[in-house]
């Protein structure tokens, strides 16, 4: 019974001594001009964190995530061509196609993609 508690316990202490090293080792005394610099964004992380932001910079990074998972849904479509049925692989990946088409008219006519707004 004591071995099975000193089994569980060994490796317990080596995480522990892991991460106390890791942690004084990782503390920094001075201050990064890149961590006191404003995010990408335009906050300033000195400052009030809840101030409102830009809807732009949400938009333009859900238009990003949006075409960043259709390249991800498009690749298998891709290999899959010569699996399936030609018909049914067609039928597939129009409809697809058309609802990515769908969603950059609406986005477009919305005044989505202007980068001067």
């Amino acid at each position: 019974m004591i071995l099975m508690y000193m089994l569980c316990m060994i490796p317990l202490l080596i995480c522990i001594i892991i991460m106390l090293i890791s942690s004084l080792i990782s503390k920094k005394s001075f201050m990064d001009r890149d961590k006191s610099s404003p995010f990408e964004c335009g906050f300033e992380p000195k400052f009030n964190a809840r101030i409102p932001f830009s809807l732009h910079f949400f938009l333009i990074t859900v238009i990003f995530l949006i075409f960043d998972v259709e390249i991800a849904l498009i690749f298998p479509l891709i290999m899959l061509m010569n699996m399936n049925n030609f018909l049914i692989w067609t039928i597939t990946s129009i409809s697809f196609m058309l609802i990515l088409l769908i969603g950059i008219y609406h986005e477009w006519n919305q005044n989505m993609l202007n980068w001067t707004n």
